[in-house]
């Protein structure tokens, strides 16, 4: 048993590195500086145009013609400029989609003549506990094709990461043991079938073993909208709301210890109904509970962005909601 799979690990592998890049950070030294100090930056190497490298991650292609899918906070700065490296050889490229619900990126290098070797993707409501499952990527910049074997920890995990912007959270993850480290964010997660069910993200400091990855259908998805919209079309409802649990309830005197409060503004300009979105146009309003998603209760385990991930736009969705002591339902239509 244990040598049938080494040996299917040895032949993923193979297949799956000349799909692997790496992902270069770049930025004008002057602007590094404003921003760092000149303390901090006195060891940065310029090059010619003044840039200096901030930056790096893992990467890898998913078609022939150069899309490339990696993580949302590596390309995150539109001050920077990105390249990517494959092969030995730098590319320029375009930043396609950068989405900060699921931290995916999605990449573009332009090279008529090149048909790049690219990774299957997988189907990640599939994955089981126990399956064994390959991490590829480029280790703190300078490992290359650093393979780790793990095995899957857990499914639909939810995180907090702190960053520049503020605490995001994110839902559904892949746990993992394979190693997964600096420079790793962004390469795949694959199955012993060579097909992509994840891409690593992240890693909980202060422990061993514990790695996460954003499933790869939630990829399969933004690329689908990409090629047919040109952007991200994430059905929502357009609110802003805080989720109800038993402290919440308490706390605010609620009736439910469950649901989306929608939240008052508290800044001009910042209210629980965003303006244009679909929750003006059926008439929601702030202070109601949104209690239902076609018949499933909205809590911590299904917020309301997580209730629209398989939908597109066109679905039709019942709505079950509370306002000033009486639960009313309707029935809408999703809009990009």
């Amino acid at each position: 048993m244990f040598f049938s799979e080494s040996k299917k690990i040895i032949q993923v592998v193979k297949k799956s590195t000349p799909s692997i890049v790496a992902v270069l950070v770049s930025k004008e030294f002057s602007k590094v500086t404003e921003e760092m100090g000149a303390e901090l930056t006195q060891g940065l190497v310029q090059d010619e145009k003044g840039m200096v490298n901030i930056g790096g991650c893992s990467g890898f292609f998913i078609t022939a013609d150069g899309y490339i899918l990696t993580n949302r906070h590596i390309v995150e700065d539109e001050e920077a400029s990105y390249t990517v490296i494959w092969q030995n050889k730098t590319y320029p490229c375009k930043i396609l989609a950068r989405d900060k619900i699921t931290d995916i990126a999605i990449l573009k290098i332009d090279s008529p003549k090149k048909k790049f070797p690219h990774l299957k993707l997988g189907d990640s409501s599939k994955l089981l506990l126990g399956q064994t499952v390959i991490a590829i990527g480029n280790v703190l910049g300078e490992f290359q094709d650093t393979v780790s074997r793990g095995i899957v920890s857990g499914l639909s995990r939810q995180i907090k990461t702190e960053g520049e912007e503020k605490v995001q959270e994110f839902s559904g993850l892949i746990q993992t043991d394979a190693a997964i480290n600096p420079g790793n964010s962004g390469g795949p997660l694959i199955d012993l079938n060579g097909k992509v069910i994840g891409i690593c993200a992240a890693v909980i400091l202060g422990v061993e073993n514990i790695g996460f990855a954003i499933p790869i259908n939630e990829a399969k998805n933004i690329l689908k909208d990409i090629k047919k919209y040109g952007k991200i079309c994430r059905p929502s409802l357009g609110v802003r709301y805080f989720l109800v649990d038993e402290e919440m309830k308490e706390l605010h005197c609620l009736p439910f210890d469950y649901g989306a409060f929608i939240v008052y503004e508290s800044i001009p300009g910042y209210g629980g109904i965003i303006s244009g979105g679909l929750a003006e146009k059926i008439g929601l309003k702030e202070g109601d509970i949104i209690l239902e998603i076609n018949g499933k209760k909205v809590d911590k385990k299904f917020n309301l962005a997580q209730s629209f991930v398989n939908s597109k736009a066109g679905d039709k969705v019942k709505i079950s909601y509370w306002r000033q002591g009486k639960k009313e339902e309707l029935t809408a239509e999703l809009e990009c």
